[in-house]
């Protein structure tokens, strides 16, 4: 891959950093397992308390603190709602089937907001017949919705609900800093009033591997058993953990630079014939890019200038900005576009 190349696939095609590397060859280990790694301990604390939350556990990958979650709020037979285009339904392999044994109610929603209506609607209680509905996920911010935010209102409406009909509420905050530096508020802003709160450090934060699923001591306590099961102890894990650190210490600040590259990037791509930018809908590190061909001829031709993207859909391109995109690399990309569309419409 040539220097020039520009990879927008996602926030997760991201390097570890020089500090992190330092961090992780020098990082103190113990065995994570048997609960001595002071730097996976050192992770789990601070990620606790930037939640706003009593404990926290390290997790090998998203999917398994989501999954973990679901598994630990949750019994087999129970019914939980998700937004219908929620990385838990669409990219989880039906996880909360297999593994949780959870019946999925699906929410619709406006660019990943639901209406609390629409949730109250479908929630169930136990009977003879009907299974109880015991949790409600959120998605913030909301992936195939571009990056969309869930607005602090409607998250303080959910709990609300949440109270009347005595569910849990789980938050898959995979990019809550991207929603606290979108709300310009401090992260636990946006976890309060969520019973466990999952976050990866591998997306827009940088780190190599790695999420956090944050919550209660007890509910700690009990995932810690079902992350077991699923095989997701780990051993001197105080090597990734300690990547994990820089994330939280050094690549959290620079997130507000990503969203700005993001805006920029969208208001150069608005004079690109043959596609459709929402400047409205570029609020985070998304850009979403809607094209009159099929995207499939526009990513080809893309690749071909160095550039990298993925198709959420048939007719939608998806620009993904993080702290190793310049703004050079901005540049090139918008130059990219603009040399494919005069060669699609020749």
């Amino acid at each position: 891959m040539s220097e020039s190349f520009v990879d927008l696939r996602s926030d997760t095609v991201t390097k570890p950093t020089p500090a992190m590397r330092r961090a992780m060859a020098e990082a103190e280990v113990g065995d994570d397992v048997l609960g001595d790694d002071p730097t996976v301990q050192a992770l789990e604390a601070e990620s606790a308390r930037l939640m706003g939350h009593e404990a926290a556990l390290f997790m090998p990958s998203g999917t398994m603190a989501n999954q973990v979650a679901l598994a630990t709020w949750c019994q087999p037979g129970e019914a939980i709602l998700l937004e219908e285009e929620s990385h838990i339904l669409y990219y989880e392999g039906g996880s909360p089937a297999a593994i949780a044994g959870v019946i999925t109610r699906c929410v619709p929603s406006t660019a990943g907001v639901m209406h609390p209506e629409q949730i109250a609607r479908r929630i169930m209680h136990a009977s003879e017949h009907t299974p109880a509905t015991t949790l409600l996920c959120i998605e913030n911010t909301h992936n195939r919705s571009g990056g969309q935010v869930v607005p602090l209102s409607s998250m303080q409406a959910y709990r609300e609900l949440a109270d009347q009909h005595n569910l849990h509420i789980h938050l898959d905050g995979a990019r809550i800093f991207n929603a606290a530096v979108a709300l310009q508020v401090d992260v636990n802003e946006v976890a309060k009033g969520c019973d466990s709160v999952s976050f990866c450090l591998s997306k827009g934060l940088g780190a190599p591997v790695g999420s956090l699923l944050t919550g209660p001591d007890l509910f700690i306590a009990r995932a810690r058993r079902v992350r077991k099961r699923l095989g997701g102890g780990m051993r001197q894990s105080g090597v990734l953990a300690a990547a994990g650190l820089v994330s939280l210490k050094e690549v959290v600040p620079l997130i507000p630079q990503d969203h700005r590259r993001a805006r920029q990037l969208s208001k150069a791509l608005v004079a690109v014939p043959g596609i459709t930018i929402d400047l409205d809908a570029t609020i985070t590190n998304f850009v979403m890019v809607i094209t009159k061909l099929p995207a499939a001829e526009w990513l080809v031709a893309l690749r071909a200038e160095g550039i990298w993207a993925l198709p959420p859909s048939e007719h939608c391109i998806r620009l993904v900005l993080h702290h190793q995109i310049s703004d050079e690399m901005v540049e090139q990309t918008a130059e990219a576009f603009h040399s494919v569309a005069k060669q699609l419409s020749s």
